[in-house]
């Protein structure tokens, strides 16, 4: 009875989590053309689990303050024979649906922490063995020799092997040999500064159970294989870590950084003592690895990878959840969501071995998912490479293999020729998806009025239709033309208040007339318009106030006591005054050129929901809106015949999106609380 190594701790954590499925089950399946030879082969296995006390282990936690592991005296193998219907389809896919890792688990407190199933498949003649083997007793390594020591079963050379090392030796050397302050402190050198996660393509959830994993395999082409291994050599470096930069490179690209985090499986064998390479058991572990692309030349970047890697394996037992606590990424994000596992994969494809599988197919090997969203499976053949990805959607696999493989084009060409290239400047993009997003998805361009600000098409609307119905709510309707006039209104009284171009006025209120009232009239002011949506928690609202530092906050009456502590400097208006201070002001137009207005100055500010908790600000400047506005009119075919019922609150620029392309094109637009509150007969044409 002894604890569990770092990764097992963290495998029984999602196995623990998932109520359906396990995504750590291992399935492979195996076809016989006779039962003899399956029970030969069931003998050998067997025999392997009556060697290795891993194979013999099961999990217990309940009741314990840690989760252990216990090896069991004898662990029969439980093998569990099925009936296959032979009208209902092919038996091998029949036999995969039914013990599905997506939906079976199998009882982890029980050993072996291996599952057999046996069925008859009378259509082709042949014996079929289903093993679901689980994650927490097996690695890569360990599953090539447990099938090593089964040929040798199969051959008669049983005594050849050699005596079996116990697994507590290597889970000992894990959590004795480096003291966890020493972990913590390599790894607070190498993540303390990091403060966001490394999300390619967006993609943050790190707990699934891996159903919706989809998978491509790609080969590295012949040469490419050849070049990797010569610049290996010639640089004094491993192969793997050329792999490591250009999958740095590939999650540069897809993230948006180029300061990457990434996970990396480690081997765990490094330092696990002697004889430890015929050890099966749970041996490997993931530990974060950081690449800085922004910083030097290709060939300083692969030194500088092969350096950290060098470092990283002294540190290969750590927890990896030690390792994300030294970072600055907030709980519960993830300090990583992609994983690169390179594995060397030689099979022992001998004269010798032939005969000990002899009479077998092996259908299906080890079909391994994770938990992450985003895995790169680089296995080493010796000569050759392959590559096989995994991804949730909307991310394809293939185009990830893809990407992959140019970037590792890319590298080792700037390293025959140009090795003090910029690593930023290495591209991974196929010259055809290259050639698509930089010419075919580019050629967009239209005419627009450049220099028009977005209030002034809403302005020309209200002169060409002014009597037609701008907003129509529950209680209330506005021509465009009434609009017009209280938004001018409102707009001379902020400007009496000192608001200029490029300003930010906040505004908070439900969503009605008066926020379609306060966005406009902030805009023929010349300020830029901040939404505060209230239902945000106050202290985010508190923050948003303070990074934008706001000219004037307009807000409704009733929401006005959750700022009251929140910037009292700054002058507040209420929307629904009664009556409005700005009444008696003048309805006409402002004129922007007396305003200092372009169309290159702020129109509004949107704050992001902030992948480091905090949100972010951005700036959209009108000549960007107008754009925007007249294609979606466009494209939507909007008309003066149509109506548009606002559903969104303020707070995205969803609100832009629903109130200019509607404004502008002379429809009628419905900012109601509630769906359907107005009169049967306007039936939105949109929402």
């Amino acid at each position: 009875i002894y604890p569990l190594a770092p990764l097992q701790e963290g495998i029984l954590f999602h196995h623990l989590m998932e109520s359906e499925g396990d995504a750590y089950l291992l399935p492979a399946l195996v076809a016989f053309d006779t039962r003899e030879r399956l029970d030969s082969f069931l003998i050998s296995l067997q025999a392997v689990v009556d060697r290795h006390d891993i194979l013999r282990t099961a999990v217990a936690w309940e009741g314990l303050p840690e989760p252990v592991q216990v090896v069991w005296r004898q662990a029969p193998l439980r093998v569990e024979q099925i009936a296959i219907d032979a009208e209902a389809g092919e038996a091998a896919e029949q036999l995969l649906g039914r013990y599905d890792p997506r939906h079976y688990r199998v009882d982890v407190r029980q050993a072996p922490l291996i599952n057999g199933f046996t069925a008859y498949d009378s259509r082709k003649g042949r014996w079929l063995l289903l093993l679901m083997t689980h994650h927490l007793s097996l690695d890569h390594t360990a599953l090539d020799i447990l099938l090593e020591e089964i040929q040798m079963h199969q051959l008669g050379q049983i005594d050849q092997l050699p005596a079996p090392l116990p697994f507590r030796n290597f889970v000992a050397q894990a959590r004795l040999g480096i003291k966890p302050e020493e972990h913590e402190a390599f790894f607070r050198e190498m993540l303390g500064d990091i403060d966001e996660p490394t999300a390619p393509f967006g993609l943050l959830d790190v707990l699934g159970d891996g159903s919706q994993i989809q998978e491509a395999s790609q080969s590295i082409a012949t040469d490419l294989a050849r070049r990797i291994r010569e610049q290996a050599r010639a640089l004094g470096i491993s192969a793997a870590s050329l792999f490591h930069l250009a999958w740095a490179a590939v999650l540069s690209r897809t993230s948006g950084r180029d300061d990457v985090v990434f996970g990396t499986v480690l081997f765990g064998r490094m330092q696990g003592g002697e004889g430890v390479e015929r050890v099966l058991g749970m041996f490997i572990n993931t530990l974060p690895l950081r690449v800085q692309l922004a910083q030097g030349s290709v060939l300083e970047q692969v030194r500088d990878v092969q350096r950290r890697l060098a470092d990283l394996l002294r540190h290969e037992h750590a927890p990896l959840s030690l390792a994300q606590r030294c970072s600055a990424v907030p709980a519960p994000a993830p300090l990583f969501s992609a994983l690169i596992n390179y594995r060397y994969s030689q099979n022992d494809t001998s004269a010798d071995s032939a005969p000990a599988w002899q009479g077998m197919e092996v259908l299906l090997s080890g079909e391994e998912r994770t938990n992450y969203p985003i895995g790169l499976d680089v296995d080493d053949l010796g000569e050759g490479f392959s590559l096989t990805v995994q991804t949730l959607s909307p991310v394809a696999p293939e185009q990830l293999c893809a990407l992959m493989h140019t970037a590792l084009d890319n590298l080792i060409t700037a390293l025959e020729t140009a090795p003090d290239t910029a690593m930023r400047q290495i591209g991974v993009l196929p010259e055809a998806e290259r050639r698509q997003v930089l010419y075919g998805w580019n050629a967009t361009q239209a005419d627009y009025p450049r220099d028009r600000c977005a209030h002034e098409l809403i302005e020309a609307q209200a002169l060409q239709t002014p009597d037609a119905e701008a907003l129509v709510w529950d209680g209330g309707r506005l021509s465009y033309a009434e609009l017009n006039v209280k938004t001018n209104q409102l707009a001379h009284y902020l400007h009496s208040l000192g608001v200029k171009p490029d300003d930010r006025v906040a505004i908070c209120a439900d969503r009605g007339p008066n926020v379609i009232i306060g966005l406009l009239a902030i805009l023929k002011a010349g300020g830029a318009y901040v939404p505060l949506d209230p239902a945000y928690p106050t202290d985010r609202l508190a923050y948003m106030l303070a990074d934008s530092t706001p000219a004037v906050l307009l807000i409704q009456s009733d929401l006005a006591g959750r700022f009251a502590d929140c910037m009292p400097a700054i002058p507040r208006l209420l929307l629904d005054a009664d009556p409005a201070p700005w009444a008696a002001q003048s309805g006409a137009n402002l004129d922007r050129q007396r305003l200092g207005l372009t169309s290159r100055h702020l129109a509004y500010v949107i704050y992001t929901s902030g992948s480091t908790g905090q949100p972010k600000g951005v700036m959209i400047e009108h000549q960007a809106l107008v754009n925007y506005a007249l294609g979606a009119a466009q494209v939507f075919e909007l008309t003066a015949a149509d109506t548009v019922l606002q559903q969104n609150s303020i707070n995205f620029d969803l609100s832009v999106e629903e109130i200019f392309p509607a404004l502008l094109s002379g429809a009628t637009l419905t900012p109601s609380e509630r769906l359907f509150g107005m009169d049967s007969e306007l039936r939105p044409t949109f929402v």
